[in-house]
């Protein structure tokens, strides 16, 4: 819905349905509709210039307006929204989101809307970059099998999102129904070395996030505004892997960025990065220097530009970080290039930090009891202590994990296979991806200071509880592989240092 709004020409304050509005005197010439401008004529006509996410199209490098043939076509059909997650998607084109649209100020879009004939459900698309009653919803709401053409003039440079706005509008935007288009400004925008687009959505299943199989769409969940999965680029893992956004050090990066909801507030972040500048709300005017995380509203963009001069991985987030670790918020821009160690050192050393911790405490009461051959009364006291003191904040008290985040202990074929590999993961940390019951995880375990007894009883305790049995692990174990991985260290380093 588009409203218009008079101002007064005398300043007053007022109270309207409990809220202060402040009236102020505004010179006629300050307000004013670019429509009111004489529109530059159109010449030529060409095809509209698209991109698939999360790639942009080049800059547009002609000085003036033309007629821009856009078609879309709206598609119903099953993809993969999680791993082993499907789910009914309705697309304008293949993918959510959309294709990214680049058009120039005064451009003529002339607008193909096509509804599949496999479809089922009647749709239209609501362009926020045109000014008309309900941004061509009106124009374009047709039934499967029908094509509409409606034009609109792109008056006002900006980010802006397109969506369908058939109702329940929040349904078919759940669905994946909305992309961006850049109206660029007549001089352009300033040259970067990188651009691409961004886009968070939401999608409310019936059944938890990570359960496997084909999902519905559950309208209890969605008017709640409780989403099982708030995802970048349509699915879990759109920027992930071998899809992360690659750039090399020192070049300069724009993301345009959108969030078409339908509920939740963006709060957009690149872990290690900053925005040099932020065209807040989408507007054409950068508006902010020097940003470190930077508010997408619903319905709304935002674009922010950076440069990362220091390579390496930088985890792009959702700030509401349940979001990115437990519903899917996450994505990665991978920086290649030399160490910068004047602006970054990386880790300089590490050692021991050991002020008597409590499982120390705990250890000594036990008078170094060692670990019997099998844990007695169920559980081994001491694995117990180190399993609820660190462990259960990722595997949880029932050692099942937290689904697509950090992997399940109970019933594992990882940590019941080999017994020298879950102590080396003690013993060194563990990154990058491993196998669990078939499942695919992706996260970082980091060293812990423990001792080879809080080790042995601790997998002992694991692989003797949630469902478990199995042989226990013994400091010997631990020492033996501890003695390996330092005989490693010794010869990496001896290598090194060209001995």
């Amino acid at each position: 819905m588009r409203y218009r709004f008079t101002l007064p020409a005398v300043a007053c304050l007022c109270t309207v349905a409990g809220y202060m509005v402040y009236r102020t005197e505004v010179a006629a010439s300050d307000i004013h509709s670019s429509a009111s401008a004489s529109l530059e004529p159109i010449v030529g006509e060409e095809p509209a210039t698209t991109a698939a996410a999360p790639n942009v199209p080049p800059p547009l490098t002609r000085r003036h307006a033309t007629k821009v043939v856009l078609n879309i076509e709206v598609k119903e059909h099953v993809k993969a929204l999680a791993d082993g997650v499907t789910y009914t998607y309705w697309t304008f084109g293949d993918d959510t989101p959309g294709r990214f649209i680049r058009v120039r100020e005064g451009d003529l879009v002339e607008t193909h809307f096509s509804n599949h004939p496999d479809n089922m459900f009647s749709h239209n698309v609501d362009f926020h970059a045109a000014s008309g009653p309900e941004g061509g919803g009106d124009a374009s709401f047709i039934a499967p099998g029908h094509t509409t053409t409606f034009s609109w003039r792109a008056l006002n440079p900006g980010l802006f999102i397109y969506h369908c706005v058939a109702a329940p509008a929040g349904l078919h935007i759940s669905n994946g129904m909305y992309g961006l288009i850049l109206v660029e400004p007549k001089e352009g925008l300033p040259r970067v070395d990188k651009e691409f687009f961004v886009v968070q959505g939401e999608f409310y299943t019936r059944g938890a996030y990570g359960e496997r199989g084909q999902q519905e769409f559950s309208m209890e969940k969605a008017l709640k505004e409780q989403p099982d999965y708030v995802v970048f680029n349509g699915h879990v893992g759109a920027l992930m892997g071998e899809h992360a956004l690659r750039v090399k050090a020192g070049q300069s990066v724009r993301m345009y960025l959108g969030n078409p909801g339908p509920s939740l507030v963006s709060s957009f972040h690149v872990v290690g990065g900053i925005f040099n500048n932020v065209y807040g709300e989408g507007g054409s005017t950068i508006n902010q220097h020097n940003v470190q995380t930077t508010v997408i509203p619903v319905g709304g963009t935002a674009t922010v530009e950076m440069t990362a001069d220091v390579p390496g991985n930088y985890t792009i987030v959702d700030h509401a970080m349940f979001r990115a670790f437990n519903k899917g918020a996450m994505g990665l821009l991978e920086v290649d290039g030399a160490p910068r160690t004047e602006l970054f050192s990386g880790r300089q050393s590490e050692e021991t930090y050991n002020p008597g911790t409590h499982l120390q405490r705990v250890a000594a009461t036990m008078d170094a009891v060692p670990i019997p051959s099998k844990p007695t009364g169920g559980a081994n006291e001491h694995g117990k202590q180190v399993y609820t003191t660190i462990c259960v904040g990722c595997h949880q008290p029932d050692g099942r994990g937290l689904a697509n985040t950090f992997p399940p202990l109970a019933q594992s074929d990882f940590l019941m296979g080999d017994k020298d590999r879950v102590v080396r993961v003690l013993l060194q940390g563990l990154s990058g991806q491993i196998s669990v019951n078939g499942r695919i995880f992706n996260n970082v375990m980091p060293k812990l200071p423990l001792t080879d007894e809080d080790i042995a009883a601790a997998l002992s305790y694991v692989r003797n509880s949630f469902g478990n049995t199995g042989s226990v692990i013994s400091i010997a174990d631990v020492a033996r592989v501890r003695a390996q991985l330092d005989g490693v260290q010794t010869l990496t380093n001896n290598r090194a240092g060209g001995t």
